[in-house]
């Protein structure tokens, strides 16, 4: 790597404002806040609105969206006023 360009690479919090959890982890990313660690040390800490503590995907209580019948459903409401308009040229 060439040096004197790449940010500094070091440890940082990442806490979830959504559930309260925070990771430490190593990151470019740096903040005037600071938290103390459970290893008594002190880093900078970053807020994030969700990670993978909160994120419906990660924590299984993700909706499951009805699909069936949603075809039906478009043409019982707009069957009659979509008809496909002949394309051809007349000769």
């Amino acid at each position: 790597m060439k040096p004197g360009i790449h940010p500094a690479y070091g440890p940082v919090v990442f806490r979830d404002t959504a559930s309260g959890t925070a990771f430490l982890t190593r990151s470019t990313m740096t903040s005037d806040k600071t938290v103390e660690w459970e290893d008594g040390n002190t880093y900078p800490v970053v807020d994030v609105e969700i990670s993978s503590a909160s994120h419906p995907f990660y924590t299984g209580t993700a909706r499951v969206l009805d699909t069936a019948g949603r075809v039906e459903k478009f043409q019982r409401r707009y069957g009659t006023r979509w008809r496909r308009v002949s394309t051809s040229f007349p000769s």
